[in-house]
């Protein structure tokens, strides 16, 4: 099978934002009576603050500074929750964040100015409020939906407190709110279908796909691209997995994946010296790394997959499941600038999460999920936002950083160093991840250009072609960018 991706996702930048925690608008005429939480409010409170999606119109000059080019939005269907997992209307973006209407100038405004919007897709489960698993909620046995859903025995307990009275249906992680569909019955396959489709035809360019691996069904995911490629054969689709995904990114079913695996190493290789190792998850093991090790990792990760596929992978340092990065990094800011040029010089699509560019910094789920603190522009980091608008730039002025070949080049102790290629001009970027400054003797065997300019740092030329070494100075914590002239 031929294996194709989106060619705009290999030249994207993403910036996911958490809907009701990245600006409310004033715009957004709500009901009288409607009181949200104050915005800043500590999100262990959970609740809603209130951001909406004419928030994102009216920061879209903020985003476009920042070097972005598509959105990555948490899911914003109606719900009753902030993180609207708990989707109750597939066909109704939440009236909190300004409905339908939103949506359509959030769509129109971003497009116009060059920016891709992907929504989150919750396809696993529904909520308790979602209206066939209501109906079953109302009506009991006697309602047609009792095949949408898995029902163990009656009556249901929605409600259940997981002790004298179980959950007897199936729901996502035993969690009463969360009923599993039943994508096995041809009616959810096709309403979910629909779904996928109706907003594709809305103008939204691809879906991330929520828990895909939980729907354990190759065919079903092979029906939803079929259907979504068949609205727009450049339409994006981005599982969630957390681990390998071979299995769904063969070319018949998801272009991507979050690349937890990346995100894994990266931080592991960056931040070897100041790792948090209190926070533990099954599938990011941060483990110090030395560059020998870190190279091996990243080769074995562009292994698993076809390269048409590692150029559309949503390369990612965190994200709303996750401490930020810069709270495991221990507060390290050069490990973080270290991760984000990495990101911005690798093959795959970065993708920043909302306010790692000011220097949030927080633990997991609810912490990661403060709201954008638009208030305090003062006490922003605007060194560490300095340098994540260098780093976009530089990826976005230079092709080959996106859609060049790759190939590990030199590691040895804390220096790893690669080079991107692509038709007559090569790229050659050099990490020290050590405190004292490096000079460099890099063998060019396999470098076929001899002069090169050097596009970061500028302020600092650094390097000669001394016969078959490339000589190199790089300073402690810091990277070297060199492009052919």
């Amino acid at each position: 099978m031929q294996v194709t991706t989106p060619e705009w996702v290999k030249h994207a930048i993403f910036y996911q934002i958490f809907p009701d925690r990245f600006h409310r608008s004033s715009r957004v005429k709500h009901p009288r009576g409607i009181k949200f939480k104050s915005w800043g409010t500590p999100p262990e409170e959970q609740g809603f603050q209130g951001g909406d999606l004419l928030g994102i119109v009216d920061k879209l000059e903020y985003i476009k500074s920042l070097g972005i080019n598509a959105l990555y939005l948490n899911p914003i269907f109606s719900s009753a929750s902030n993180h609207r997992y708990h989707t109750y209307d597939y066909m109704q973006v939440d009236p909190l964040l300004g409905g339908n209407q939103a949506l359509r100038e959030l769509l129109d405004t971003a497009h116009s100015e060059g920016i891709r919007v992907v929504l989150d897709g919750v396809f696993n489960h529904a909520s308790r409020g979602f209206w066939a698993f209501h109906h079953i909620l109302e009506t009991g046995r006697n309602s047609p939906y009792l095949e949408w859903f898995l029902i163990k025995d009656w009556p249901l307990r929605p409600y259940s407190n997981g002790h004298d009275k179980p959950m007897n249906y199936i729901s996502w992680a035993n969690l009463p709110a969360l009923p599993k569909f039943n994508t096995d019955n041809p009616g959810v396959r096709d309403y979910l279908f629909d779904v996928a489709q109706y907003w594709i035809d809305f103008g939204i360019d691809g879906w991330r796909l929520d828990v895909p691996e939980d729907i354990d069904d190759n065919s079903f995911w092979r029906e939803f691209r079929q259907v979504v490629k068949g609205a727009n054969p450049e339409s994006y689709l981005c599982g969630e997995i957390w681990h390998e995904a071979t299995r769904w990114l063969q070319g018949d079913q998801f272009d991507g994946v979050m690349n937890y695996i990346f995100t894994r190493n990266a931080l592991s290789f960056f931040g070897s010296k100041t790792l948090r190792r209190d926070w533990i998850h099954e599938h990011i093991d941060l483990t110090p790394m030395n560059a020998e090790e870190f190279s091996k990792r990243i080769d074995h990760m562009h292994h698993l997959y076809p390269w048409e596929i590692n150029y559309a992978q949503l390369n990612l340092l965190d994200s709303h499941d996750m401490p930020r990065a810069l709270a495991l990094l221990g507060e390290d800011k050069s490990a973080l600038r270290l991760s984000v040029l990495f990101q911005m010089t690798m093959p795959g699509a970065p993708c920043i999460y909302y306010g790692d560019e000011i220097g949030l910094s927080s633990m997991g789920d609810p912490y990661c999920r403060a709201a954008f603190p638009w208030d305090k522009e003062p006490s922003w980091d605007w060194e560490t936002l300095s340098f994540y608008r260098d780093a976009t730039s530089l990826r976005n002025h230079h092709p080959i950083l996106r859609s060049g070949k790759y190939r590990s080049i030199y590691a040895q102790g804390d220096v790893f160093a690669f080079l991107r290629e692509v038709e007559d001009q090569e790229a050659v970027v050099i990490f020290n991840t050590g405190t004292g400054s490096e000079d460099l003797q890099i063998p060019t065997d396999g470098i076929k250009k001899m002069e090169f300019s050097q596009v970061w740092p500028k302020n600092v030329p650094s390097h000669h072609i001394d016969g078959d070494r490339l000589s190199v100075y790089v300073p402690g914590r810091e990277a070297v960018v060199l492009i052919s002239q």
